[in-house]
């Protein structure tokens, strides 16, 4: 699992962004492990990297996002 750091959050929405890896990366609520509310910008979180395009052709994105 890759390490990072919540940027931002945006709550009304349920997605957010994280830092690490040399990247920023999108992550949506579907991808917590465990509760989006327990989430808070600047934590620290572990997460895996989808290089996949999804249904808009964007880029790589974090999946089974978990609070360290």
């Amino acid at each position: 699992m890759q390490q990072g750091t919540i940027k931002k959050l945006v709550s009304e929405r349920g997605f957010g962004f994280i830092t690490g890896s040399g990247e920023e990366l999108f992550f949506h609520h579907s991808s917590v492990q465990g509760s989006f509310e327990s989430l808070s910008e600047g934590q620290a979180v572990e997460f895996e990297i989808d290089s996949a395009p999804n249904a808009k052709g964007k880029g790589p994105r974090a999946i089974q996002v978990k609070g360290v």
